[in-house]
């Protein structure tokens, strides 16, 4: 780790590119884990998506071999709700998404309406309908703040992209001119809400993940340690490309074990 920070006790690390790839696990993913439990390490797996509860994303990782209890699961849809009740706690919002955005909502005290909502929160779906988005636009001219869990405009797949929450956004700012707050990567507001779950502090955190423009300069902001691992979308032809740099670049996760 860097020589000018103290030594790192709290360890903040991507999903999808990092942990797993297409529900396979990546190499040394589970000797990290071991490691940060090993080594009683207070740590969080992140992800933009806001589909899953972190029930799911439990047992989805425990398919793949990898242990991780779903508390240690930080979702975009669980920063969006504990934005939410922080701005303006018991509110309402009309919501458009999954279960686990709906939950999220819910466990934070959030009614969900769509008769005069303080908030319209858009998260990931796959049953997108046109009722739904036409309500979201009248609700947001009628004065609704929008709300929207991160910008992905494309979520990955077996069988290549498919439109993702950023892109369900575009068209309803299209349609009203709003322009909404995105919580998830790359706002740092994702990981300042995961480091107050775990109780961290930016000196003694590390953020591990696969993408310069989300994971590493949110990290950066966010004042902590930053891990780029090449074993997802940023690779090292792209890294001169930005004009920041990670603390580190290593070629899988299980190069991180000597750290922990």
């Amino acid at each position: 780790m860097a020589e000018d920070r103290r030594t790192a006790e709290c360890w903040l690390t991507d999903m999808d590119g990092v942990l797993v790839h297409e529900g396979h696990a990546l190499p040394g993913a589970a000797a990290f884990l071991a490691r940060l439990v090993e080594r009683e390490r207070r740590f969080l797996v992140l992800t933009n998506n806001s589909m899953f509860t972190p029930r799911d994303l439990a047992a989805r990782l425990a398919r793949a071999g990898l242990v991780v209890p779903e508390h240690a699961i930080w979702t975009s849809a669980l920063a969006t709700a504990d934005f939410l009740a922080r701005q303006l706690p018991g509110g309402t919002a009309f919501a458009i998404g999954e279960a686990g955005l709906t939950t999220a909502l819910y466990e934070a005290g959030y009614t969900l309406s769509d008769t005069n909502p303080d908030y319209v929160v858009l998260g990931e779906t796959r049953t997108l309908s046109f009722d739904a988005i036409t309500r979201a636009v009248r609700l947001i001219e009628a004065g609704a703040r929008f709300i929207v869990t991160n910008p992905d405009v494309t979520s990955p797949s077996p069988d290549g992209p498919f439109p993702a929450t950023g892109a369900v956004a575009a068209m309803i700012t299209a349609a009203t001119g709003a322009q909404p707050y995105f919580i998830g990567k790359p706002n740092p507001m994702m990981f300042r809400s995961a480091m107050t779950r775990i109780q961290a502090h930016a000196d003694t955190t590390v953020m591990i993940g696969d993408r310069m423009d989300t994971d590493v300069v949110a990290g950066i902001e966010a004042g902590l340690e930053t891990i780029l691992v090449l074993t997802g979308s940023t690779k090292p032809a792209d890294i001169p490309r930005f004009p920041y740099r990670p603390t580190h670049v290593l070629e899988t996760i299980g190069d991180v074990v000597p750290f922990i």
